[in-house]
């Protein structure tokens, strides 16, 4: 098995005072299809053609507590294989890790942060979930 690493870019969140509001422009005024996590891309490997894969985009409130305990405005999700030995091998070298990996019907999460206080949500996603859902996306 290949070793644990990031594989991609999951989602771009980034926080608003007026997320619904700012969502509603970014769909007015450049074509972002929303749903219900905010928009998603549907995209292709290289390698694997055939099989779909997801980028969500989402805004949140200022006062959201989901990117804690980093301050920043902005958090970035990657994709990732493998998600508890790359946990355990960040945790075995000093990386602060958030909190535990839960798992949902659309993947397995843990949230870290870099050396610099930036919150990273490590993903390991289960496509089938979004393709089952039908999920409106911006092709």
């Amino acid at each position: 098995m290949d070793e644990p690493k990031i594989t991609g870019i999951g989602g771009i969140f980034f926080k608003s005072q007026s997320p619904e509001k700012l969502q509603k422009w970014y769909a007015k005024h450049l074509g972002l299809i929303l749903n219900p996590y905010g928009a998603t891309f549907e995209m292709r490997n290289a390698n694997t053609p055939t099989k779909k894969k997801y980028l969500h985009w989402s805004v949140f409130a200022n006062d959201t507590e989901y990117f804690n305990p980093s301050l920043k405005p902005f958090m970035i999700n990657y994709r990732v294989q493998e998600i508890e030995k790359l946990v355990e091998n960040l945790n075995n070298i000093g990386v602060t890790i958030v909190d535990k990996i839960k798992t949902y019907p659309y993947g397995k999460f843990c949230h870290i942060l870099d050396p610099e206080g930036n919150a990273i949500e490590l993903w390991e996603p289960k496509e089938e979930f979004f393709d089952s859902m039908k999920v409106p996306t911006n092709k």
